[in-house]
């Protein structure tokens, strides 16, 4: 259910309808809108006719159910689309569309550094780079760790640019957390319960890439679980999922940018690296993913990518991102956005 305030109501109803969601059960979550606050009421369906009490409460306009199953996440909890602040100068879900660019892997000081200074100069607006890396193969590259998170850490100093890095599990979140701007959530964990939950109880914007084989109403369950634990920084990401096509890694499916649009208030960004797993295929999904409407998007750059530890054939060369980035400012313009 959820308690929608009349607009203008006093911090003092909003706190007696805090105090009685809780008397009667459940947790209250609540969601600031542009003329009036939003509380969502999550527990047992079954008692939600409990509920309906409240509408008699000093401040409060109506009480009304939720019809999907994602709750927090669904655009009847919040008609207008979320903005989600990743730094003093970097919001995602604005007119302006976000660039998270960078190499799949932190393999050293170098690396990372001229990776950085390149995606900067070219006009991205965050670092991407992998500290902990979930792998297909036991014997693949997993990552610097921690060290490659005092690297990542460096290159924002050097650069200004905030940034984004995946966290594999529970128990590394919060170190993670402690030197990230923004927490990634990989395609692998998108359905590990326990680290959303985790992750859930941190103050850090997360960012949810779709699950190879997931659908839409699975992943904004996944991002439900996140935002059930208090937290409603939540950027959604499609990454391609699994279909019988053998051309590209995965199927970018784009159409899911209008559809998530249309059913949650929160940003979308895509990533056209992994969603294609060719750099050949990196700008033209760019370019469609800004004309579908996407926030932001995650672009895999790496300075030398013919000897990349992870992840070569789909990183962009420095110079060609560059170009890129001149071509899409194009697109952002026709769809009334800006980069």
């Amino acid at each position: 259910m959820i308690i929608v305030m009349k607009a203008g109501a006093a911090k003092k109803d909003r706190d007696e309808v805090l105090r009685r969601i809780r008397e009667l059960g459940y947790k209250p979550h609540v969601i600031h809108g542009a003329t009036r606050d939003v509380i969502g009421a999550v527990g047992d369906e079954r008692g939600k006719a409990v509920l309906q009490s409240l509408e008699s409460l000093h401040g409060v306009e109506s009480v009304v159910p939720i019809l999907q199953p994602y709750k927090l996440a669904s655009k009847e909890v919040k008609k207008e689309a979320s903005v989600v602040r990743i730094s003093d100068d970097v919001v995602i879900g604005g007119e302006q569309v976000v660039i998270m660019a960078g190499p799949c892997s932190v393999e050293n000081e170098a690396q990372i550094i001229e990776s950085a200074e390149a995606v900067k100069k070219a006009g991205a607006h965050i670092l991407r780079g992998g500290a902990f890396k979930p792998r297909t193969s036991p014997y693949s590259f997993q990552g610097l760790e921690e060290e490659g998170l005092k690297l990542l850490a460096k290159a924002r100093d050097l650069t200004g640019l905030p940034f984004v890095t995946e966290v594999i599990n529970p128990e590394t979140a919060e170190l993670v957390a402690g030197y990230a701007d923004m927490l990634q959530i990989g395609a692998r964990n998108s359905q590990n319960f326990a680290l959303l939950k985790r992750v859930g109880q941190l103050r850090k914007p997360v960012l949810l890439k779709r699950g190879m084989s997931m659908t839409i109403q699975e992943f904004l369950m996944s991002a439900e679980y996140i935002m059930s634990e208090g937290n409603q920084a939540v950027i959604l990401c499609e990454r391609g999922i699994r279909t019988f096509e053998t051309a590209t890694r995965n199927t970018l499916e784009l159409s899911a940018i209008p559809v998530l649009k249309g059913k949650t208030h929160l940003p979308v960004v895509v990533d056209p690296s992994h969603g294609t797993g060719d750099h050949h295929y990196v700008a033209p999904m760019c370019y469609a993913a800004v004309a579908a409407g996407a926030d932001g998007l995650i672009v895999e750059v790496h300075p030398d990518p013919e000897h990349a530890s992870s992840d070569g054939p789909q990183s962009l060369k420095p110079k060609k991102f560059a170009a890129m980035m001149d071509k899409l400012r194009l697109f952002a313009e026709a769809a009334d956005r800006k980069l």
